[in-house]
């Protein structure tokens, strides 16, 4: 049960960014900027080292939501998207992505600087220093929203098929309107 009334009956972080268009905008911007603009990775990757990090977070709504915006964005789709959220040592991604992975579960854990073995492992995968960065920015970003989502307790949507509704919006749309 929602810990605080939202005034809508949107699930997860939905129901908090039409509650708050103020805090919307920016985290939205954000979201914007980290999963859709040029970076270093593709936007599927990034959107599977989101919902990675949303899964190890134990975020339903993130996981689930992320999850089906890479698998819209990767090839393999859905079933790459699986077998990395199972198990990402033996899921079919390059070892660079697995490598990424790695940063991003190390992220998500208590804040500390990353271990040297950590970067060496990526950088020994063929990711530079742009891929690395990006990967510590979005783990961190979707530390923070998944704790907005969870702390919160907001509602998983009653239909799966949800996910698959968003993921077409936002590999349209994007995370801003008119984006």
């Amino acid at each position: 049960m929602v810990h605080i009334d939202l005034h809508n009956d949107q699930p997860g972080i939905r129901g908090l960014m039409t509650h708050r268009p103020d805090t919307a905008a920016p985290l939205s911007l954000l979201a914007e900027t980290l999963l859709r603009s040029p970076l270093s990775l593709s936007r599927g990757e990034r959107e599977l080292i989101a919902a990675y990090t949303s899964h190890l977070n134990t975020t339903p709504f993130c996981s689930g939501s992320h999850g089906a915006f890479a698998a819209a964005q990767l090839e393999g789709g859905r079933e790459v998207v699986d077998a990395v959220l199972a198990d990402p040592d033996s899921a079919p991604i390059t070892p660079r992505l697995r490598a990424l992975l790695r940063i991003a579960a190390e992220i998500r854990g208590p804040v500390r600087s990353l271990e040297p073995a950590t970067v060496a492992a990526a950088r020994a995968a063929g990711a530079d220093d742009a891929q690395i960065h990006d990967t510590v920015l979005i783990a961190a970003a979707f530390c923070m929203y998944n704790r907005y989502v969870t702390g919160l307790d907001t509602e998983l949507p009653e239909d799966a098929e949800y996910f698959e509704q968003g993921a077409k919006r936002i590999t349209s749309e994007g995370y801003v309107s008119g984006s």
